[in-house]
């Protein structure tokens, strides 16, 4: 095995760089680490653990476009959508840590304390689609609930994890967070050392491999495991807007995105309407890599993932889907905007995450149809109705854990990031979420 993680740029398989990949002498080494410094971390106010985090990410704050540039040439997003979620990583940092500190304070239950004391040691391993927010999501509750962070990075995006680290890192305590990099090997070896609590975003097989791996000891769990969206579209529905969002949603960051829309059910009435708006909205999107003028799709992450979608797509066609826009002759890399109709149950496009650029349409003669195949998958993240007066009765039938009635899912505010069925196990977000990280402790007298 190598003994480096190399990072290559997903847009033309060049090495970007390397980092050092963890050893199991070295995993243990920061394992030990992080529990003799979760012994004094603990002993911080929630007020002084805040500051230590406003400290860490305003220091990030210099360094914004570097960091948006490395993003890019490493994950493959255009610099816009690198920026913003740069940008949105040090911003939020001190905003989940604030609404953290609420959510953590004691509370007072008639005669009894309810406390939310520290657990120890947080293992936090990250994704690749979203390698600074979503590991942000992670790591700041874990801290603010005075728990000590160990960081596992996806192999696929290294140098930016690290670099973030770099950073942040210098504004705490000796060892309260600490880094270490490597593929599923080493994400195993961390979960199955002596750590108190996991929070993962991720596949589902992997998470069911951790939870696995963590069940000897009972370790906490704190997981997001994908999605296999899907969207309703009633007759009564603003049909432009329904296709505008259909496109965005299914295109955002090339389709690598745990909320993508994968699955679209249309009322037949409407059907011929809504996919030629479809295709008119795709055909205005550009794919090239990061620093191309223009462009709003970029490479796919690997090659294994870009063999994956293209098989799905193979699949959906042998079995009688239309390609209305999109060609067989995809460049390596990349995908050409895709948008399929006529997609059916027994096609893997419907049944399983394709994490790629394609809009997947299929017909309804009758809602409570729509509503079965909705619902008809162990997936459960988020999903979509676009309708009128019928709308709210129709989401509140579907299996997901956030839904969005005529938009996105997600919502306003400090809600709970939340997945129904194999899409999660826990939550995060809200005060419910964060208090997930800590140890409910009462106290009566």
């Amino acid at each position: 095995m190598n003994q480096n993680v190399i990072s290559y740029d997903p847009s033309n398989g060049e090495i970007l760089g390397e980092v050092q990949r963890a050893t199991v002498a070295e995993i243990q080494e920061v394992v030990g680490n992080a529990k003799e410094a979760a012994k004094h971390w603990r002993k911080y106010s929630l007020e002084d653990r805040l500051g230590c985090i406003e400290k860490a990410y305003s220091a990030a704050e210099p360094s914004l476009n570097r960091l948006a540039e490395l993003l890019s040439r490493e994950m493959g997003k255009d610099i816009r959508r690198s920026t913003s979620e740069a940008q949105g990583s040090i911003w939020g940092g001190p905003y989940i840590a604030k609404s953290s500190l609420e959510a953590l304070r004691s509370i007072n239950a008639g005669g009894s304390t309810v406390e939310y004391v520290p657990l120890g040691v947080a293992a936090i391993i990250s994704p690749w689609n979203y390698p600074l927010a979503m590991a942000n999501n992670l790591i700041i509750p874990a801290l603010m609930a005075g728990n000590s962070v160990i960081w596992k990075p996806s192999e696929e995006t290294p140098l930016i994890a690290q670099a973030f680290f770099d950073i942040i890192h210098k504004g705490f305590p000796r060892d309260v967070v600490q880094i270490i990099h490597g593929d599923g090997e080493q994400g195993k070896i961390l979960v199955e050392s002596d750590i108190n609590i996991i929070g993962f975003t991720g596949s589902q097989a992997a998470g069911k491999d951790i939870m696995a791996r963590a069940s000897s000891s009972l370790k906490r769990l704190v997981m997001e495991l994908g999605g296999n969206d899907p969207m309703i579209v009633m007759k009564d529905a603003n049909i432009q807007a329904a296709a505008h969002f259909a496109v965005a949603s299914s295109f955002e960051n090339a389709g690598q995105m745990c909320i993508s829309t994968e699955r679209i059910y249309v009322d037949e009435s409407i059907a011929p309407e809504f996919e030629k708006y479809v295709v008119a909205t795709a055909k205005q999107y550009k794919v090239g890599p990061w620093d191309m003028e223009g462009v709003n799709i970029g490479p796919i992450i690997n090659s294994k993932q870009h063999s994956r979608i293209i098989e799905h797509i193979r699949d959906a066609l042998e079995k009688n889907a239309r390609l209305l826009l999109g060609s067989s002759d995809n460049p390596e890399r990349y995908l050409k905007p895709t948008v399929l109709a006529d997609m059916t149950p027994h096609m893997r496009i419907e049944q399983e995450e394709t994490f790629g650029p394609v809009v997947c349409i299929s017909c309804f003669a009758d809602v409570e149809e729509a509503i079965v195949r909705a619902n008809n998958s162990n997936y459960g993240l988020g999903a979509v109705v676009f309708g009128g007066v019928d709308a709210r009765e129709v989401a509140q039938q579907l299996e997901a854990g956030m839904i969005g009635i005529n938009q996105g899912v997600g919502g306003g505010g400090n809600v709970p990031w939340v997945g129904a069925k194999q899409s999660g196990f826990g939550f995060h977000g809200s005060p419910e979420g964060h208090r997930q990280f800590s140890q409910v402790r009462v106290i009566s007298r």
